[in-house]
Formats: C-alpha cells, sequence, structure tokens
C-alpha cells in the first residue's frame, strides 16, 4: 500500500534479504496524497516536544542533503520564517523558539524588522519581527516520490500497480491480503494506504482508528513571481490554525496556501472558484 511513505519504506527494505512488494491502487505512484503537498522539508519547530513526530521531522530534516545526492532529487535548504505582525503576541513567537530548541532544531533565533526586510524585501508593512529556521527546505513530491520507488525497484522490490485492495484479514503466520486481481500472503503488513490507513487498521486492529479527511487548496503562482520570496514564510499559528503559506518551488513557481476544510468524501479533490 503506497504513497511516498510506502516508497520509502519499500526503498528501505530493499537493503535487506526480504521478499517485499508494493501494492498500490493507481496505475503509479504518486497519484495520491503525496503528489498534492505544500513540499515543505519543516524545520521541526512546531511539533510537541518529546514525540515521535518531534524526533522524526528533526532527523527527516538532517537526512535530506545526503538522501537527495544519493537519489538525485532536488532539494533546496532555502530556511524558513514564521513571521510576527504588530498586532499579534510576540511571546507566541517565542514559545515556537523554545520548543525548536527542545526539538533539536539548530541555529534558530528571532530577527527584527530590519533584518527581515533584507531577507524578504517584499514582506508585509504589518511585519514586526519573524523567528528565522535556516534548516527549512523544499523539495519536490513527485521526484522523491519516483525516486524512492525506482530505487526500491532496481533492488528487487516487486510493484503491483492498478491494484485495489479489498480485504486484509489475519491468517496463519501474517497476513492474507485480498485485492481486485489477486491474493497476496505476507508475514507483515505495511499500512501506508493515507487516508485509507484506518479502513485497513480496523480490518485487523482491536484499536479502531478514524481518520477525517481535510482538505486543503492551493494557487501555484507561474515562475514570474517565483523569486517574491526568498524562503518559505510561514504565518504565527493562531487558534484558528497554522494559516497560509507563501513558498518558493525547487521548479522557480510560488506556491500560496493551503485552505483546510475536514470533508466526508475521502476521495475529495474538487476545487473551489471562490479562491
Amino acid at each position: 500500500l503506497a504513497v511516498i511513505v510506502g516508497s520509502a519504506i519499500a526503498r528501505e527494505l530493499s537493503r535487506y534479504q526480504v521478499n517485499a512488494c508494493v501494492i498500490e491502487r493507481e496505475e503509479d505512484v504518486c497519484n495520491g496524497t503525496s503528489k498534492a503537498n505544500s513540499a515543505i522539508i519543516h524545520g521541526g519547530f512546531d511539533a510537541t516536544p518529546g514525540t515521535l513526530k518531534a524526533k522524526l521531522n528533526v532527523r527527516g530534516n538532517e537526512l535530506m542533503e545526503h538522501l537527495s545526492k544519493e537519489l538525485d532529487i532536488p532539494f533546496k535548504r532555502n530556511g524558513s520564517l514564521v513571521v510576527c505582525n504588530k498586532d499579534q503576541n510576540r511571546e507566541d513567537l517565542v514559545k515556537l523558539l523554545e520548543k525548536g530548541e527542545k526539538n533539536g532544531v539548530k541555529e534558530l533565533r528571532i530577527i527584527e524588522r530590519e533584518e527581515l526586510l533584507s531577507l524578504e524585501p517584499n514582506i508585509s508593512d504589518d511585519a514586526e519581527c519573524a523567528l528565522l529556521v535556516p534548516t527549512g527546505g523544499i523539495v519536490c513530491p513527485f521526484h522523491m516520490t519516483m525516486a524512492f520507488a525506482e530505487n526500491a525497484f532496481e533492488n528487487g522490490v516487486e510493484f503491483f500497480l492498478n491494484t485495489n485492495v479489498v480485504k486484509i484479514e489475519k491468517a496463519d503466520g501474517g497476513y492474507r491480503i485480498v485485492t481486485n486481481k489477486k491474493t497476496y500472503e505476507a508475514t507483515v503488513v505495511v499500512n501506508a494506504a493515507g487516508v485509507y490507513s484506518d479502513e485497513f487498521n480496523n480490518m485487523v486492529s482491536e484499536r479502531k482508528l478514524q481518520i477525517i479527511a481535510r482538505k486543503g487548496e492551493y494557487m501555484l503562482l507561474d515562475k514570474q513571481a517565483g523569486c517574491h520570496v526568498n524562503q518559505t514564510i510561514f504565518q504565527l499559528p493562531s487558534k484558528m490554525g497554522k494559516g497560509v503559506l507563501v513558498s518558493p518551488t525547487v521548479h522557480g513557481n510560488l506556491l500560496v496556501g493551503p485552505t483546510a476544510a475536514d470533508i466526508e468524501n475521502k476521495e475529495g479533490t474538487d476545487t473551489t472558484q471562490k479562491y
């Protein structure tokens, strides 16, 4: 069951003497959620200290230079900024700094408006200060997923595309995976099915999960606007959420978004005219 996480796991498994395969519903990898995200390599300042998410965020960030060279994928450590406007609480920015330091994020510091303007001349007039995160970066989710999958395939992992998993059930010594084409037997199943992970989990686990899908819409601007900002610009999070980001892409475009709306339909990838 593969998205970007599944392809990355498949590549890692291909380093060992195991018989591994990837089962994917679509005609290729990176057709689902993995293709439609902000492509941000987060610094790790926002995750709750002590959690696995915080640990893996920082560790994954540290691995990116080596990974990008090994897989020959575009990656740029352009840095990121969390901007605090005049009407916002500076103490909230300090709390983000403290969280990041506890998580082990390197080189974090708060900069004032003069330095902020020198880094980002097009920043809003309301911007007063910002948290500078030099370790933040950008990548291309297409290149990354394809590279993971291609390397895994070259190392012997089989890929079964256009193969929809209908049911997973426990069997002697492992699991039985029923698909629209054939049935597979496996000792271990790695569930990397994105928004459908809860459904597969609930087929075999007593610990039931529920994923509420959330849809976000982005605006991808022309390359003429690609140099409007240099770093990934975040808003200071509020009770309403993290807000939108503005970021250059590794291909020279400018990305703005996302919105956020809980939806019932996990296939809801439609866009709305008002955005």
